[in-house]
This record gives structure tokens, C-alpha cells and sequence, in this order.
């Protein structure tokens, strides 16, 4: 099997061409897009606990600590105590940082309508289908590791 016919060559190689090009407009802003991910998932009106968002992008909570440094001195975002659990913190957008949120928003919508002008919704559904199915080959080979059970898929 060639590194061509491999699902992960493809979902890696769409996925780069992508983030390369999120990452050309974010920077023609002033940042990146793995901030322009942060601030997609804040909320912008009650603040998110600091701890929900490193899983909700896949990020280890030492990135994210760095990454929350870095766009607090970039005046994006404010810390605050939480009012429920002193011992946690919220994160707020400031208004600059609303304004890269709203921007990232609108690079992704603008994207996905470009996509969706080439590509149908029968093309996209079965699309997502595909994509759920590898999700459960995912899941299941990480529970098979987790119980200990060591198979090989495919060889290449």
C-alpha cells in the first residue's frame, strides 16, 4: 500500500493545505490559528473555565497555559476568578479578542461555503459518514489498547 491509498495521508495532507491556509489569514491579523481556536471557544458573555477549553481543541493544558500568556499580553482575553469555584479561573475575550473571534468565525464559515459550492450535500453527507466510520475505528482501536489487546489493522 502507497502512502497515496493510506486514509491518513489524505486526512493529514487536507488537513495542513488547511491550517496553512488559517493560518496565512490569521496571520495577516496578528496572530494564529490555534489562538484564533482559543477564542472560537470562549464564550463571550459569561467567560469559559480555563480547564474546558484545552479539551474541547485537543491542546495539552501546558500549551494552552503558554497560549493563554501569550494572548492575554496581546490584550485578547482577561482572566477573572470564577464566582462559583474560587479555586478556577474564567477567561473573557476583550473586545480586541471578540474581534479576532469574529474574524476566525468568518474565515471558517467563508471556507466551508467555498467548499460547499463544489461539493454537494449528498457528496457531503456521505462525506461525514465516512469520517464518523474512521472516528469508530479510532475509538475502537484506543479501547483495544486500553484493555490491553495489541492487533495490527493493515500493513504497509
Amino acid at each position: 500500500m502507497t502512502r497515496e491509498e493510506t486514509v491518513d495521508y489524505h486526512i493529514k495532507s487536507a488537513w495542513h493545505a488547511i491550517s496553512r491556509m488559517y493560518n496565512q489569514q490569521a496571520a495577516e491579523e496578528g496572530f494564529t490559528t490555534a489562538i484564533g481556536f482559543v477564542l472560537i471557544n470562549i464564550n463571550s458573555k459569561e467567560g469559559t473555565p480555563a480547564t474546558k477549553i484545552a479539551p474541547l481543541i485537543g491542546l495539552e493544558t501546558r500549551s494552552l497555559t503558554r497560549m493563554l500568556k501569550t494572548m492575554e499580553e496581546k490584550g485578547l482575553i482577561f482572566k477573572s476568578p470564577d464566582p462559583i469555584d474560587k479555586r478556577s479561573v474564567r477567561i473573557f475575550l476583550t473586545e480586541e479578542g471578540k474581534r479576532k473571534k469574529e474574524r476566525s468565525v468568518n474565515t471558517i464559515r467563508e471556507f466551508n461555503e467555498q467548499v460547499r459550492e463544489v461539493v454537494s450535500q449528498e457528496e457531503l453527507d456521505v462525506f461525514f459518514g465516512v469520517f464518523g466510520k474512521i472516528q469508530q475505528v479510532i475509538d475502537q482501536v484506543q479501547a483495544e489498547k486500553g484493555a490491553g489487546i495489541d492487533k495490527p489493522i493493515f500493513e504497509i
